[in-house]
């Protein structure tokens, strides 16, 4: 069982406000050396691992098979960009086959393989909170962090064993996967000080976007010079390096961590005692259901994970059929929005932090205002793309910048359930995550579907879509959104009907 920070005890003694402020000033001092700041580069790592091994399949999966029929482009832009000719990536890609196994799966088999990782999605962020809480979450996340590196490094082996094999260890991988997303953010709940919250998740999380750059940036290159399985053997392998670091870095709370300072630990603990401890397993069910702001963050989920699965599935096909750059070109420049929202997602979060800490705004108002940012602004740029696709140059620029500006929303909504529940934060990331995975299982069908009705004016219709799920969401959050702890998330006992053993 994990351990938990009673609310009215530090280490050693009761809590007061002249301890609080000593030990706050004193701490504040350490900045980034601080090892709530490891613990924060060290979760940044094993996210940009976990965002690599989500998507090497669809970086490996053409290379895998041996159609190596390009898609015609149904449209031209006027302004162009630097393409090699068709014979030149024919010939690559057949040099890069000629190191590595190919397949012959058909085009429905393909589908199936990519789509496996999600398929046990919906079971896992629940059961996986739950876990954290028995298990401990350094042990949990751990173990699964190691686990699908494992799996990874045995893709090759089981894309030659047999397409079933393979689809089934795809949807191990992935139920695994799920269950650390979810039981991370259990670690946060017992050491992130309320006023350091947005930085420290924002860390944490831009590892993921720095892994879809990563991966798209060097998945070609390497299917393409020494043969696809080495994807899977290389960041497989730096999964397991990480692992081992959890192990070695990574504790539950800061009361057991033998490498932090007496100043840190009572800095962190006081802060974190006017939000009450973990619940273990009791759950204020029905007061939950009717929480309108908790209703508010997971609607936000859906509308902008929308966002993110059009970017992902299709921007590489938009720039491919669209824009005409070729398969190599399109991997790095599908890479470049992800590029510009790692670079902006930290400091969002240290602006959002600085903001509370000078008490320029309250949270609730840093909350709406970086998700109205977060959303606005790019649903414009986004838009428009469809309108400036006849100016290459222009089109890859909305689309960087889009990326750039919405990685403020990380700051506001998505972060947000730390604020309401901080006690049930691991459940409410996989209710979150639930609401994601909708999002993706619904959005790629239907935006498909709008391609395919239309090659050219469905491209419109996609980008539309798109914002005004978005904005649809933004509204929703900014009249229901708090950010104050909920009633049903403080340290009491709620009433036996209210409660789910």
């Amino acid at each position: 069982m994990s351990n938990t920070i009673e609310a009215g005890t530090i280490v050693g003694g009761p809590v007061n406000n002249d301890t609080v402020n000593m030990a706050q000033v004193q701490t504040s001092r350490k900045g980034f050396c601080s090892v709530r700041h490891g613990l924060a580069l060290i979760l940044h790592l094993c996210n940009l691992s976990i965002s690599t091994q989500q998507m090497n399949m669809s970086i490996a999966l053409p290379v895998m098979v041996n159609n190596t029929a390009l898609p015609s482009s149904p449209n031209a832009s006027t302004e162009r960009p630097p393409i090699d000719s068709q014979d030149n990536w024919n010939e690559t890609l057949n040099k890069s086959k000629a190191v590595a196994a190919v397949y012959d799966w058909s085009p429905e088999i393909q589908g199936i393989i990519l789509s496996s990782l999600n398929y046990g999605s919906f079971l896992a962020p629940i059961p996986s909170s739950y876990m954290a809480e028995v298990f401990g979450t350094r042990y949990l996340s751990g173990t699964c962090m190691f686990i699908t590196s494992v799996l990874a490094l045995f893709t090759p082996l089981a894309a030659d064993t047999g397409v079933t094999v393979l689809i089934v260890l795809r949807v191990i991988q992935g139920i695994v996967q799920v269950a650390l997303l979810t039981s991370q953010y259990s670690i946060w709940a017992r050491w992130a000080p309320p006023q350091e919250r947005s930085q420290l998740i924002t860390i944490a999380i831009a590892g993921s976007v720095l892994g879809c750059f990563i991966i798209f940036l060097v998945g070609g290159y390497l299917c393409q010079t020494i043969g696809w399985p080495y994807v899977f053997y290389i960041f497989g392998g730096i999964g397991c390096v990480c692992s081992f670091l959890w192990f070695a870095v990574i504790y539950d709370d800061p009361v057991n961590h033998p490498f932090i300072s007496t100043r840190e630990k009572e800095y962190i603990v006081c802060s974190l005692a006017q939000e009450g401890s973990p619940p273990g397993w009791s759950l204020p069910t029905k007061a939950m259901i009717k929480s309108l702001p908790l209703w508010s963050i997971l609607i936000f989920y859906f509308s902008d994970y929308w966002h993110f699965f059009v970017q992902t599935s299709y921007l590489p096909t938009f720039i491919t059929s669209v824009l005409q750059a070729n398969i190599r070109d399109s991997g790095i420049l599908s890479a470049l929005p992800f590029a510009s929202a790692c670079i902006c997602l930290v400091p969002g979060g240290l602006l959002a932090d600085f903001l509370l800490s000078r008490k320029i705004l309250r949270l609730n108002t840093i909350r709406k205002l970086f998700t109205a940012i977060g959303v606005i602004l790019p649903a414009v740029l986004f838009t428009s793309v469809f309108w400036v696709r006849s100016s290459f140059s222009t089109t890859i620029a909305f689309l960087t910048i889009s990326s750039a500006i919405k990685s403020f929303a990380q700051s506001g909504a998505l972060v947000n359930f730390m604020d309401i529940a901080p006690r049930y934060s691991a459940l409410l990331r996989a209710l979150s995550q639930i609401f994601s995975y909708l999002a993706g299982a619904i959005s790629p069908t239907v935006n498909g579907f709008l391609i395919s009705q239309d090659p050219e004016l469905g491209w419109r219709n996609v980008f539309l879509l798109s914002a005004a799920v978005g904005v649809l969401g933004l509204i929703f959050y900014l009249i229901f959104g708090q950010a104050e702890v909920q009633d049903w998330a403080k340290c009491r006992h709620a009433p036996a009907s209210e409660q789910t053993e």
